[in-house]
């Protein structure tokens, strides 16, 4: 099948590229015929031709616009099937991997003013009303484009993301442990707790640094990921942690961070589903998430903890937990619970929605 996916540019350092150039290897290993449209330098991914997106300069309120008309204008006609994973018009299936910008809008507990709120809003309602297929990325996220959007169910499928399981492994934790501790100055069998993602505010930071003061004196908190720290460090400061906290930016050898760690925390305000849950399970790494994660639905009691969004006590006390429980037990079961997310299979559940978004294909 020839196939064209339209996604931002590919840079490995976030956990949405890692996934979707997982995807796009794994659509390859399928058999297809894969081609990506991006504004990004060529990813140089095995199989995959590039075709690079020019955007014109504009205004950042206007950019969402931009990229959608420069994506019709470029995409052509010569496909069996056309995958957004950006808001754009005209695919045949859109990936909801950021979930609703409404949604987001109401978890900060504010209205969708300015410009660039109301720009991305009315296009996200475009995008829901005239794509044939959308994927959601978790049942959450399903749930959620069908009460803001009213679209029928049956035009959403869920399809999980995949994970690197030779990349993300308990193996690393042997290799890497001691050294990317001394590097985060993270002292003897001191805990230490994962923040790995970019977006302080929606994946919860102040919560987790909020989580760090009610832990022991000696646990740590590696954050890992770009933004601006200032308003952070100066929480960590009034907190008494700032010493406790090694801002790490962002890495593109991220399952070294991991392996550094005990726990991970992900206290998210709103997350479709981050692929840090997965990355993290697959690891051996226990992880504690909020329900607002999409990621959420793949955590269980005996590799991680789910809690309400800003309670930084329940936090804290499921790192106490999971840090107290039998480290080999923990692992597998970590493990076993990231081994069914391949990029195969997510590639698999793509193919089912083709078939429903175009007919049957060969």
């Amino acid at each position: 099948m020839r196939i064209l996916i339209i996604a931002r540019p590919i840079t490995f350092h976030g956990g949405v590229e890692r996934a979707t150039a997982g995807l796009l290897e794994g659509l390859v290993e399928h058999g297809d015929d894969v081609h990506l449209l991006s504004p990004g330098a060529d990813p140089r991914l095995r199989g995959v031709t590039h075709h690079r997106l020019t955007l014109p300069p504009a205004p950042p309120a206007l950019r969402p616009l931009v990229l959608a008309a420069a994506v019709r204008v470029a995409r052509g006609r010569s496909w069996d099937v056309v995958q957004s994973h950006e808001r754009t018009l005209g695919q045949d299936v859109y990936r909801a991997g950021e979930g609703c910008h409404r949604g987001w809008l109401a978890a900060r507990a504010r209205r969708g003013r300015g410009v660039y709120n109301a720009v991305v809003v009315a296009l996200e309602r475009q995008v829901f009303a005239r794509t044939p297929r959308i994927a959601a990325i978790a049942k959450l996220g399903k749930a959620e484009i069908e009460r803001l959007y009213a679209v029928a169910p049956a035009r959403v499928d869920v399809v999980y993301n995949g994970v690197d399981l030779a990349r993300f492994h308990p193996s690393v934790r042997a290799r890497e442990r001691r050294s990317a501790r001394a590097a985060a100055a993270v002292p003897g069998d001191a805990p230490a707790l994962a923040f790995v993602g970019s977006g302080f505010e929606r994946k919860g930071l102040a919560t987790a640094i909020d989580a760090l003061a009610r832990l022991p004196d000696d646990a740590r908190l590696l954050v890992v990921g770009k933004g601006d720290i200032g308003l952070y460090h100066a929480q960590a400061e009034r907190a008494g942690v700032a010493k406790r906290v090694a801002w790490l930016g962002a890495r593109p050898d991220v399952e070294r961070w991991y392996a550094a760690a005990d726990v991970v925390v992900l206290p998210t305000i709103y997350e479709p589903f981050g692929n840090v849950h997965l990355e993290a399970l697959a690891s051996g790494m226990p992880i504690v998430t909020t329900s607002r994660a999409g990621g959420a639905e793949v955590v269980r009691d005996e590799c991680g903890a789910v809690v309400e969004p800003g309670d930084a006590a329940a936090v804290a006390a499921a790192v106490d937990r999971l840090c107290a429980g039998s480290r080999p037990s923990l692992e597998a079961a970590c493990r076993m619970a990231a081994e069914p997310f391949t990029f195969a299979a997510q590639a698999a559940g793509f193919h089912a929605m083709y078939r429903g978004a175009r007919g049957d294909f060969p």
